[in-house]
């Protein structure tokens, strides 16, 4: 059995342990379980499970970071009488080549507020964002290869 599902079983045996099935229990399982499995788990046998999780960990904190730091920009700009807005389309070359990589990173773009993705080449090389603030066309494309360095780094 893999680690993931030893790390889940470990986490339903804590909610089943303390009767409490709520989220935040849940989470403190599926900690405490990580830490068992990583004092349980044999050294010489290494494996990925336990950098990745600490990728994804990374990654959702990074991805809270900038949701928060793009939400605050934009209601900025809403409450303010001067806009701040360049908006432009800006096309992104990928280094992600499976569909799941794609679609991950275009809905993390999506989801963050002033940036959309937009379009996808046909020979899926290329990604087409529209961000609502394009002071430097360089910039945002390092923000976007960010996010797609984090999602290549777990799905590989």
């Amino acid at each position: 059995m893999n680690l993931l599902l030893w790390n889940i079983f470990l986490a339903l045996a804590w909610i089943a342990i303390t009767a409490r099935a709520t989220p935040g229990n849940l989470l403190i399982g599926f900690i405490l379980g990580y830490a068992i499995l990583g004092f349980a788990h044999r050294r010489e046998a290494s494996s990925s499970y336990f950098s990745k999780v600490l990728k994804v960990v990374s990654l959702s904190l990074f991805f809270i970071w900038e949701l928060v730091i793009s939400s605050l920009r934009v209601a900025y700009d809403i409450v303010t009488p001067r806009h701040f807005m360049r908006p432009g389309v800006v096309a992104i070359p990928l280094e992600a080549t499976t569909d799941g990589e794609i679609t991950f990173l275009a809905n993390m773009v999506s989801l963050t507020p002033g940036s959309l993705s937009v379009d996808i080449s046909e020979d899926r090389r290329i990604l087409y964002i529209h961000a609502m603030y394009i002071d430097d066309v360089e910039n945002v494309r390092r923000k976007i290869k960010q996010y797609e360095r984090r999602i290549l780094e777990i799905s590989r």
